[in-house]
């Protein structure tokens, strides 16, 4: 037995089936084990591998299963390279006759490869997987990259375009600066050559006493000379209509401009208009739903109660049903006692009769019942057709719901889409109002050298320049009967609308500026004009306003207006209720502002709060002193000066009629009801976008100046006098400073008075200003008009900074948003 144990062939390996691992060589198994196993399990637990398999397995045998054993601990053994190696290298031990010790070795570790290669198929299939995922990522991320790489390339192409047209606007740039350059050279030889001719002159003129046939001839070719010269100022006052005329197309090109962004606000209302529309359908097909529901409900209800009265009647029809086969039965029991009497008995008629009496109320018991089975019958075909009627409505209501949802969302997506269109709407026109001022500057290289100045000079003052509108009011009853005014407008297209002609002692002196409005202008003309630039504030900009004039020109009733008359609302007003409008338009776009307003007047050089609740004799005696300060950033502020939180337009009205009762006015001999300081109303606007987290601060500064007066005509004497005094010397300075800013001197005097000292953001920072000339078309003020409009022109010629929007920190958390 022992010779044929020995001859016998040593037992197959269980890794040399097909399913197995001995297809590969031993350094591939190797490898592949290592890969698979090191990145699913941890060291520790790897090291204990074996020693688990032989616990468990010592377990199992114990159980005597030996196949569950090797399923369940599959899932859960684990193994390294080197439990790997030591297994496959693993050699039988024991005696070398003890075949039973060494079966027994062999089935354990026949058990230990079957494990081994169960786990060997575990771990590949899981590489499998994660091979099938590892490639649909590197589908996904290839396939991005290739929509990146051809964005990137979009826009490599867009900026290759750009550069190009930047170079060619360079070359351009370069060849009108050569243009310039020989321009200025010939200028020189010019003028070297004049400047030869006069010397030649001068000597021609000496000699003239002596040579008087030379004299003649010379004054002939002077004659010459002149006409010649009288031809060139022709050619250069053509040359200067052509210029003008140029002008005007750009004036027609920024109105154009201007109506497109007009446009765009009206098809921004209408839009929000749409919105309110489909907000309320939405709400009525919501209520539509819930009486749907409600009678969706009912109808169930009602179904159940009639299935409920069906099966009652069937009950009933089924014991109405017996009752008529139990008394059946029993006429045909009574029918058949009948004829045995008859046959077995021979009874008397009496009793026949009897039972025909009986068999009659019997059949008279079951006529009844038939008709009461007939009533029922119809009764359960009438609850038939109910419940079907009931389960026809259900299925209509159900189809109904579905259609009425299936609207819901088809409103609910175009109300997503008209909120989408509204921002960006709302994007576009801020855009178009703050990039406008950009866009003009690239007219310059289409034209000729004269065309290029004249847009250059255009972009500068639309970039940089305050801009000046002038106001006339009209004539009133104490102008006098009769009297015709002074002032008359241009017709010319270049000039209308802009232009205005000042007659003195015969002679007309033309005025140029932004925009001119006649005495027939009313307050809504004034205020379109500046809309947008009230919504400028609303943007985070910062943004002033203030009208000079002589006393009794209309700056207060431009301003401030009468407002209890809603035509006659000044801009104040009028600027506020667009504030608020605007601000809760926009909340449907996710923005939310907080507005402080603050009010204070300059009188006699002294600061005072209009809205401080001390009483007026405090306010103007030697109480507390005000001080102005300008930050870094451009921002002005008053110590101690009374701000209020204001979230309405009826909160700023109060405040507004609570200023005005505070207000220094007086009587002069110019006007009943003379302002007599400078009144200024600052509104500060915080502004949060929660859904964009973009946030904004913006300044609107609507100031109202004292009227310019001269003591000859006021009549002042007293307190009047010193008024009068302290209002001139204050708009002194302002004049001060606006010859500084038009010379471009270093030293700018703003703080020679309060009043150029607060607006020096506005005059010298970067604020958009608007300044309203007032004019009085009485030919007694004529003197006054002329100094106002000469005084606009400057301010008008002034450069100031280029207006910058504010963006601001993370508020603080204690303010809160309206």
């Amino acid at each position: 037995m022992a010779s044929r144990n020995q001859n016998r062939a040593p037992p197959r390996s269980p890794l040399s089936k097909n399913g197995a691992l001995d297809d590969r060589p031993l350094e591939k198994r190797q490898k592949v084990g290592t890969g698979r196993m090191m990145g699913s399990t941890t060291a520790s637990r790897g090291r204990q591998a074996l020693a688990v398999v032989n616990n468990r397995q010592d377990v199992a045998a114990g159980a005597g299963d030996l196949g569950g054993t090797e399923g369940s601990e599959s899932g859960n053994v684990e193994f390294t390279k080197e439990e790997v190696e030591t297994l496959l290298n693993e050699r039988p031990k024991g005696k070398k006759f003890d075949l039973k010790g060494k079966m027994e070795q062999m089935t354990d570790y026949i058990k230990k490869l079957k494990l081994c290669v169960k786990w060997f198929q575990i771990v590949e299939e899981r590489h499998i997987e994660e091979k099938e995922k590892l490639r649909i990522t590197l589908e996904s991320t290839e396939r991005i990259s290739k929509e990146t790489e051809a964005s990137m390339k979009e826009k490599e192409e867009d900026f290759n375009r750009i550069i190009a047209e930047l170079r060619m606007r360079n070359t351009s740039l370069q060849e009108n600066l050569a243009k310039e350059e020989s321009m200025k050279l010939d200028a020189i030889d010019c003028h070297k050559r004049e400047k030869e001719a006069r010397i030649a002159m001068e000597k021609l003129q000496a000699s003239l006493a002596e040579e008087l046939a030379k004299a003649e001839q010379e004054k002939l070719s002077a004659n010459q000379k002149v006409t010649s010269l009288n031809d060139m100022y022709k050619r250069l006052q053509e040359y200067n209509t052509s210029l003008q005329q140029y002008n005007a197309k750009l004036q027609t090109d920024l109105a154009a401009a201007n109506e497109s962004v007009k446009r765009v606000e009206k098809e921004k209302s209408a839009i929000v208009e749409n919105l309110s529309t489909l907000r309320g359908q939405c709400t009525l097909l919501q209520e539509q739903l819930t009486s749907s529901r409600a009678f969706h409900d009912d109808a169930v209800k009602q179904r159940e109660s009639v299935v409920k009265e069906i099966g009652i009647l069937r009950v009933e029809l089924q014991q109405v049903r017996e009752d008529r086969d139990r008394q059946l039965s029993q006429v045909h029991a009574l029918t058949a006692e009948l004829v045995k009497f008859r046959e077995s008995t021979g009874k008397s008629v009496a009793e026949l009769d009897n039972l025909t009496l009986k068999s009659n109320a019997l059949e008279e018991t079951c006529s009844s019942q038939r008709e009461q089975l007939r009533i029922l019958q119809h009764q359960l075909a009438a609850a038939t057709e109910k419940l079907k009627m009931a389960d026809l409505s259900a299925s209509e209501t159900r189809t109904e719901f579905e259609e009425q949802k299936q609207v819901i969302h088809e409103l609910q997506d175009r109300l997503v889409d008209a909120e989408l269109q509204i921002i960006e709407g709302e994007r576009l026109r801020k855009k178009l109002h703050n990039t406008i001022l950009v866009i003009l500057p690239l007219t310059l290289f289409l034209g000729d050298y004269s065309i290029e100045v004249l847009n250059c000079s255009l972009s500068q003052e639309l970039k940089g320049n305050i801009r000046v509108f002038c106001r006339v009011r009209p004539l009133l009853p104490d102008d006098g009967p009769g009297t015709e005014p002074v002032v008359s407008y241009p017709t010319s297209t270049e000039l209308l609308g802009r232009g205005i002609d000042l007659v003195q002692s015969g002679q007309k002196l033309p005025f140029t500026f932004d925009k001119v409005f006649s005495h027939e202008a009313s307050q809504q003309d004034v205020f379109v004009e500046i809309s947008q630039l009230v919504q400028s504030a609303l943007d985070g900009y910062k943004v002033c306003i203030f009208a000079y004039g002589q006393t009794g020109s209309g700056k207060t009733f431009t301003m401030m207006g009468k407002p209890e008359a809603p035509e006659h609302k000044g801009l104040i007003p009028r600027s506020l209720e667009q504030v608020f409008q605007t601000s809760q338009a926009l909340r449907s776009q996710g923005w939310k502002y907080k507005m402080q307003a603050s009010m204070l007047e300059i009188y006699n050089e002294s600061i005072r709060d209009l809205l401080s609740t001390r009483s007026s004799s405090e306010n103007l005696g030697a109480g507390k002193q005000y001080t102005i300060r300008h930050d870094s950033d451009g921002n002005t502020s008053v110590s101690d000066l009374t701000i209020v939180d204001v979230c309405s337009m009826k909160e700023v009205s109060a405040l507004l009629y609570q200023a005005a009762q505070s207000r220094s006015v007086g009587r002069t001999e110019m006007n009943e009801q003379s302002s007599r300081s400078h009144f200024v109303f600052t509104l500060r606007i915080y502004g949060v976008n929660e859904s964009t987290e973009q946030q904004v601060q913006g300044v609107l500064n609507l100031i109202d100046l004292a009227g310019s007066e001269r003591l000859s005509r006021s009549g002042a004497t007293g307190d009047r006098l010193r008024e009068t005094q302290a209002i001139n010397k204050s708009l002194s300075s302002l004049s001060d400073v606006i010859f500084a800013l038009a010379k471009k001197d270093d030293h700018v005097p703003f703080r020679n008075s309060k009043l150029t000292y607060l607006l020096q953001p506005c005059l010298g920072g970067d604020s958009k200003t608007l300044m309203f000339v007032n004019i009085s078309p009485d030919p007694l003020s004529v003197g006054e008009s002329l100094c106002s409009l000469r005084f606009a022109a400057r301010v008008n010629a002034c450069e100031i900074g280029i207006p910058r929007r504010q963006t601001i920190r993370p508020l603080d958390s204690r303010l809160s948003y309206g």
